[in-house]
């Protein structure tokens, strides 16, 4: 089913250039011919103490779907959703933030108003929710903002209503829907099994670390240590009868970047190590592609990267993705920490970087910084939400064994952890190409929609999940 579309018999020119060609008998138009920008605003106080079924751009990236919240919580300038709206994102539109609201008979449903709201008046709202979380239709968008930082670029609802896209047939677009909610379903169910074992093989991981790092095993023997002591600390627990347990403005300094992503005259060319390259690495080297941007000599030497570093997220959308960890192993004379990081350089005397590190990547020591994030709508630790946090703490050669220990015992795991990721990603690119080529004209799946089956499949079908596979690993070459 995945692979069954077909090219077009006739295509035409469509003028547009991030379109390309399309098949000979849709229309190309304006979006606002098909549908209609509507806003129905609500004040606070109509919701005030009462449930919200609330659509924000946090909520839609991590669910994927509204979340109930509290309505005291709910800020002023919300849409109120009372018929079926396409919510399309001004924020950062190469992510394409889409989603479909629905009013709910037991919530106040409403829309962020980062959201351009759109309401399907002579199109299937489902295709028109696909077109615009295409990736041509989002790269466009992308090109159109007229913000300074990467990390807030928003497009001016005109750029959203008015754009030039694709239109087949209404029952075409039909067909189309059916076809690609056909093959969504079953690829997001291939990537939510393999999300799941990332999910056990993170938790694998994360009980041997908290083990180690919390002295529940001696790592050089395998068995508890022979006497424990109260730690203090309820979260914590017992450890070991000699080791201590410091705040972390004792053993480590703290550096908080200023180091925005501009480029400035008179300032000295430098790379800079952001959040994602952070978020998605657990080790930071020279050879990393980095962002280039601007630092002042003050700042350079302040905020360069050291051997041994550690930084931590200081910044994010969500409290869970606060005080994130990555080791520095191998810095240069032009790396710096850059915005909504804190960067940690142990004292070496007292903490080795490495075991910083592992100890941060237990959650019970992560935990602390959860709970000290400050924020609503954006989250943020503050120097003593840092400086504050409890570490425990054995001798340097333990330090050192410890870290040992990880690395080898968790090798296996690391390996299998960075190979189910990488699936993933394929997974989710086949998925970006295949909506891309349906919803654009460049294969037409009428045929393959005729013979779809109207029973779901179950994922455990080792036909269906050998066609997927086939399909994704012809598209990764």
């Amino acid at each position: 089913m995945i692979d069954e579309g077909i090219a077009y018999e006739e295509m035409k020119d469509s003028g547009v250039t991030y379109l390309g060609e399309v098949p000979a008998h849709w229309e190309v138009r304006r979006a606002d011919s098909k549908i209609h920008v509507t806003k129905r605003p609500i004040h606070p106080h109509d919701v005030a103490n009462r449930q919200v079924l609330h659509y924000s751009i946090p909520n839609i990236q991590k669910y994927g779907c509204g979340v109930v919240e509290s309505g005291s919580d709910i800020e002023a300038d919300k849409t109120l959703v009372d018929r079926t709206l396409l919510l399309v994102s001004k924020l950062n539109p190469r992510k394409g933030t889409v989603a479909l609201a629905e009013p709910s008979p037991e919530y106040i449903t409403l829309a962020s108003s980062e959201f351009v709201a759109i309401e399907p008046k002579h199109c299937s709202a489902r295709f028109a929710k696909y077109a615009y979380s295409s990736e041509p239709v989002r790269l466009e968008l992308s090109s159109r903002v007229s913000s300074a930082t990467n990390s807030h670029q928003r497009c001016v609802p005109d750029d959203i209503s008015k754009l030039e896209l694709p239109w087949p047939p209404l029952p075409e677009q039909t067909a189309i829907v059916r076809f690609l909610d056909h093959a969504d379903n079953r690829i997001q169910r291939y990537i939510r099994a393999k999300q799941k074992l990332l999910t056990l093989l993170e938790e694998q991981k994360q009980a041997i670390i908290h083990q180690a790092v919390t002295g529940q095993v001696d790592v050089r023997t395998g068995k508890p240590y022979p006497t424990y002591k109260p730690s203090g600390l309820h979260w914590l627990g017992d450890i070991p009868e000699h080791w201590e347990v410091r705040r972390l403005r004792n053993v480590a300094d703290l550096r908080v970047s200023n180091v925005d992503k501009h480029v400035k005259d008179g300032e000295n060319p430098v790379r800079l190590c952001n959040y994602v390259d952070v978020y998605n690495n657990d080790y930071i080297n020279k050879r990393m592609d980095f962002m280039h941007a601007t630092a002042t000599n003050e700042e350079i030497e302040r905020f360069r990267l050291e051997k041994d570093d550690v930084l931590i997220t200081k910044d994010s959308e969500t409290w869970d993705d606060i005080g994130v960890p990555a080791l520095v192993t191998e810095p240069a004379y032009d790396l710096v920490s850059g915005y909504h990081l804190a960067l940690l350089r142990p004292r070496p005397d007292r903490l080795v970087g490495a075991y910083l590190l592992r100890a941060l990547q237990s959650k019970g020591l992560a935990y602390q910084f959860h709970v000290e994030a400050k924020g609503v709508t954006r989250y943020g630790l503050s120097h003593a939400g840092i400086t504050s946090a409890w570490l425990p703490l054995p001798s340097l050669s333990e330090q050192t064994a410890i870290v040992f220990y990880l690395d080898k015992s968790s090798a296996n795991i690391e390996i299998t952890i960075t190979r189910t990721r990488r699936q993933i990603e394929l997974f989710q690119e086949y998925r970006t190409r295949l909506i891309s080529d349906v919803v654009t004209g460049k294969l037409d799946v009428r045929e393959a929609t005729v013979n779809l089956s109207h029973d779901t499949k179950s994922m455990d079908d080792p036909s269906e999940t050998g066609s997927i596979n086939d399909a994704v690993s012809q598209f990764a070459g």
